[in-house]
């Protein structure tokens, strides 16, 4: 009798329990949609108003002077047939020489016409920089962490410092570039200044996923390289590494997706508004190459958004860089995916 009593309650009990976690589960779901749905409007927005800007009906269906050209200021005006014409500086220039007089009707603005060529050289430089500085740091350090460090009070405080530097945000880095690199180091606004920064900042995501994926690696495949006679670092070297590479080059994913899209340490260290020529032309020395300011793509957004007057034009400008700056992160991040895709395809276990 006791039995049956006791098994009703339990029986009364677990229903209750499962239409709460279905309830829990559902809310989740709902919370997983809106989220989606949410970013989704965001960049079907995008896409709406900058590919207009960025891609057009006719061969090569691609506005190519948005993708070769340094941004310009735009100038809007009349021609003697009355059509209204569009034109950027050294279009416009042209023009005017050629008909001999100036045009009055003329309405310029901005940072609106030609296009974003070293915006894009510029980032794609800066982010690729300082994920390969902070790749190479951040797998030396957690090899250590992981492989020699051991667990003493040391390392716990150095993995407590480490997860503590994660969380510090961007704006306090920028500053520490700018009176590290840039003025005690006297590097200037510079590509190296801003490799460095950014390096800095993403250093601790890379460091804790380097260490975790090293974690993950079995203890056996250790041990069975020391007891067929290899060194610690032999055993490193052959039997971890390449198989908690896939793991560490996911870090790389995520530094791609945090650096590429920051916009005040670079705008502290290592952008500036314009520039005329690409980071390799005219140079004195090779070595000028490194300290050297570019433009980048986080930053002219933010300048055509709060530093240039609001109009169609501007925000043409605007949401095509924003298109084109989505599409190359989404293309470097797949870069890195479809690297450690093939890698871990060739060391299962």
């Amino acid at each position: 009798m006791r039995g049956s009593v006791t098994t009703r309650s339990f029986a009364k009990g677990r229903r209750s329990f499962r239409l709460g976690e279905a309830a829990v589960i559902s809310g989740l779901r709902c919370a997983t949609y809106v989220i989606l749905l949410a970013a989704g409007c965001i960049f079907v927005d995008i896409v709406r108003k900058g590919a207009p800007v960025v891609l057009m009906a006719k061969p090569p269906f691609v506005h190519m002077e948005f993708l070769t050209q340094a941004p310009q200021t735009l100038h809007v005006f009349r021609d003697e047939a009355g059509v209204e014409r569009r034109m950027g500086e050294l279009d416009f220039r042209e023009y005017r020489s050629r008909v001999g007089r100036d045009v009055a009707s003329a309405r310029s603005y901005p940072y609106a016409g030609g296009g974003i060529l070293p915006c894009i050289v510029g980032t794609v430089l800066l982010t690729a920089g300082s994920i390969a500085m902070a790749m190479a740091l951040g797998m030396l350090c957690a090899i250590y962490l992981s492989e020699y460090g051991g667990s003493g009070a040391f390392i716990r405080a150095v993995r407590l410092a480490i997860l503590n530097l994660a969380g510090v945000p961007s704006i306090v880095f920028g500053l520490f570039g700018f009176a590290l690199f840039v003025l005690f180091f006297g590097w200037d606004v510079s590509l190296l200044a801003g490799w460095c920064t950014l390096a800095a900042m993403v250093l601790p995501v890379i460091i804790t996923a380097c260490e975790e994926s090293l974690r993950a690696v079995p203890k056996t495949f250790r041990e069975g390289a020391l007891a067929l006679g290899a060194t610690r670092w032999q055993a490193i070297w052959t039997n971890v590494l390449p198989h908690a590479l896939p793991g560490m080059l996911t870090s790389s994913i995520l530094g791609i997706a945090r650096v590429a899209g920051e916009t005040a340490p670079i705008m502290f260290t290592a952008a500036f508004v314009m520039r005329d020529n690409l980071p390799w032309q005219g140079l004195r020395h090779a070595g000028d190459f490194f300290f050297q300011g570019v433009m980048a793509l986080p930053y002219h957004i933010y300048y055509l958004s709060s530093k240039v007057p609001a109009n169609e034009y501007t925000r043409d400008a605007r949401y095509g860089t924003v298109l084109v700056f989505l599409v190359l992160v989404l293309a470097m991040a797949l870069g890195s995916i479809l690297l450690r895709a093939r890698i871990r395809r060739s060391h299962r276990w």
